[in-house]
């Protein structure tokens, strides 16, 4: 496969109806999902020269989509919804646990050398 279809395939990939999903309309709600896509890709190299004449490397191209949230329209008023991820605030939570812990340690820490300091 060459970059130029290599490319092409990837501009197929990251098309508008993979970040908006098919509206979805009930009592007259329509609401219509919405996804955040990452993506990335490399290239390849090859040579006609030395021991291996054509030896050559490849690459390729990777796609991941995660909820973002819906539009939501009603009476022809849109409001957005965005999609919460409880794993990501439990984890934001135990990282800021985890900082508040290290400098209460260290300012416990600096104040019992201060007293030792003192009684000498």
């Amino acid at each position: 496969m060459d970059t130029i279809e290599l490319l092409g395939k990837a501009q197929d990939a990251v098309t508008v109806n993979r970040v908006f999903g098919e509206p979805i309309t009930r009592d007259g709600i329509t609401v219509i999902p919405a996804a955040r896509l990452t993506g990335g890709g490399g290239g390849g190299t090859g040579r006609q020269e030395g021991e291996q004449p054509g030896e050559g490397t490849g690459g390729g191209f990777g796609i991941g989509a995660a909820p973002a949230g819906m539009y939501v329209i009603k009476d022809g008023e849109v409001r957005w919804r965005p999609a919460v991820d409880i794993n990501r605030i439990i984890l934001g939570g135990q990282i800021v646990a985890v900082v508040a812990l290290l400098t209460v340690r260290a300012v416990v820490r600096m104040l019992a050398r201060s007293k030792a300091f003192r009684r000498r």
